[in-house]
């Protein structure tokens, strides 16, 4: 009987001692090259359920017309591209395009500007001294958008702010009682300030977690050359750390192109919302305080691709790094 088992196949031989046969090369290559993929199913579902559904949805309501009937029971009629015309024909649509986009520019680029140097002076700092910087910046970060607005709102209150009393008392009588959300221009200048304010923390806390992965004896070498502070970071630390940097950036652009809590509290707060609308708050205006949904998606569409747009040249930079 074991003559016969020692010729029989593997299986058989396995099968007859009351084994399964042991797997082969191929299967476990099959088993380790699907692994992966179910292990990221369950986000990927997740994601479909969460974010697939709506936006296919706001999406095929873009091409309806969906008002305030609609909501209440009536079917959406469907009138194709004629949303799309309407808000691409009004020149307040294009008005807050353009100021989305300022905005964008000059939110993003303070943000990335400013976070650098705190990043950089972190990395020049005492470790006590460097605790405390990072403590202050983690409770700006950690504070919620509601209390944090409801500061900056006291700090700029027309009759009761902090700032219009600082400024009298040091003699400039003219902003006794001045409104600062009144003008679109010191309005908007004022929310690129509290939106910097609340941004800079993560980009000081991941552009100086990448710093502190720069070589020590590159430095040290072109120090020993006579490379100064600036030609250092400049052509060593910069280039080293450029991933983290383009990704930061990138997360910059798509949070600041549809900021909208801190545009929307600081117009409840005085600011003429017809004049100092960005993207988000536009949208929101559009649906719930007008309610044309069907428009208000047209508009959410067209933001998905201007930001799809903007970061292409990003991603795909980022894909070459890779």
């Amino acid at each position: 009987m074991s003559d016969v088992l020692a010729r029989a196949p593997q299986s058989r031989r396995a099968a007859a001692a009351g084994r399964r046969p042991a797997p082969t090369a191929s299967g476990a290559r099959r088993a380790t090259a699907i692994a992966p993929y179910l292990l990221v199913l369950p986000v990927i579902a997740t994601m479909v359920i969460a974010l697939g559904y709506p936006l296919v949805r706001q999406f095929v309501m873009s091409f309806q017309k969906y008002g305030l009937e609609q909501q209440f029971g009536k079917a959406p009629e469907w009138i194709g591209l004629d949303n799309y015309k309407a808000i691409f024909a009004d020149p307040a649509v294009w008005a807050v395009i353009t100021r989305s986009l300022l905005f964008c520019v000059a939110a993003a680029g303070l943000t990335m500007v400013v976070g650098m140097a705190v990043a950089v002076l972190m990395t020049k700092l005492v470790r006590w001294l460097r605790v405390v910087v990072q403590s202050v910046l983690l409770i700006a970060w950690a504070m919620p958008v509601i209390a944090s607005m409801t500061i900056w709102q006291w700090l700029f209150d027309t009759n009761y702010g902090v700032i219009n009393w600082l400024l009298v008392k040091i003699g400039l009588d003219q902003f006794k009682g001045h409104s600062w959300l009144i003008e679109p221009v010191s309005f908007l200048t004022i929310a690129v300030i509290v939106v910097v304010w609340m941004s800079v923390p993560f980009v000081a806390f991941s552009l100086n977690a990448a710093l502190t992965q720069v070589s020590g004896e590159q430095l040290e070498a072109a120090e020993l050359d006579g490379a100064n502070a600036w030609e250092r970071f400049l052509h060593i630390k910069l280039p080293t750390i450029m991933p983290v940097v383009m990704v930061v950036s990138l997360l910059q652009v798509i949070w600041d192109l549809r900021v909208f809590a801190q545009i929307y509290y600081l117009q409840q707060a005085g600011g003429v919302a017809s004049e100092t609308n960005l993207l988000g708050t536009y949208i929101y205006n559009l649906g719930l305080g007008q309610g044309d949904f069907g428009k208000a998606a047209a508009v959410a569409i067209f933001m998905l691709a201007l930001t799809l747009g903007l970061t292409f040249f990003y991603v795909r930079k980022l894909a070459k790094e890779v």
